[in-house]
């Protein structure tokens, strides 16, 4: 059952045009368990909140999905794929097999993930709760929500620390950058080892 704030989600999201042009061709990229996610979802809704245009502020519009084939060589063929598919855009859409996460989160942030065991699991981990978003489509535009906290804080421009897996300081990094292109926002700290 939809509700009140999952369609409000939904319309300020779609106000996005590229998450719109993204939600429409890609289920044409052929991969499972894909999810359109993170900065491209809450990032607009904290624009539409805050009276900006839509797409400020968005670096690039991060496309998940979920193949049990872990190689390089397959999730580089995906990402070719989407190249292709997405060009029309005016927008960088990152491209991850969320499968391969484990195989170099250490190395990039400094301590070891434990294999997802989808797309939602990984959404799950992100830094912050109210970044926690995804939303997909089928092949005839229906589209489907994921939102594990809620939607209160993400329309309260509440940002919730989420320690499940990152560090703090990727958190810090975040926020920081948060904090100055939304300075409507209200950012919890990082909780403390005793809390």
């Amino acid at each position: 059952m939809t509700t009140d704030a999952e369609r409000l989600f939904l319309t300020y999201i779609q106000r996005n045009p590229i998450n719109r042009q993204i939600l429409q061709l890609a289920p044409a990229l052929g991969v499972s368990d894909w999810w359109l996610t993170a900065g491209a979802l809450f990032q607009t809704v904290w624009n539409v909140l805050d009276g900006r245009d839509p797409g400020a502020g968005i670096r690039d519009y991060d496309l998940f999905y979920f193949d049990a084939d872990t190689s390089y060589e397959a999730e580089d063929a995906v990402i070719h794929r989407a190249r292709e598919l997405f060009k029309g855009l005016d927008a960088e859409v990152e491209v991850r097999n969320e499968a391969r996460v484990h195989l170099w989160y250490e190395e990039h942030f400094g301590v070891p993930a434990v294999p997802f065991t989808s797309t939602s699991d990984a959404i799950d981990h992100f830094a912050a709760k109210t970044c926690c978003f995804a939303v997909t489509a089928d092949e005839h535009g229906g589209v489907t929500t994921y939102a594990p906290h809620g939607y209160d804080d993400l329309f309260g421009r509440n940002v919730i620390p989420n320690p499940v897996l990152a560090p703090r300081d990727v958190y810090l990094t975040k926020t920081r950058r948060w904090s100055t292109e939304w300075p409507s926002l209200n950012i919890q700290p990082w909780p403390t080892v005793n809390a």
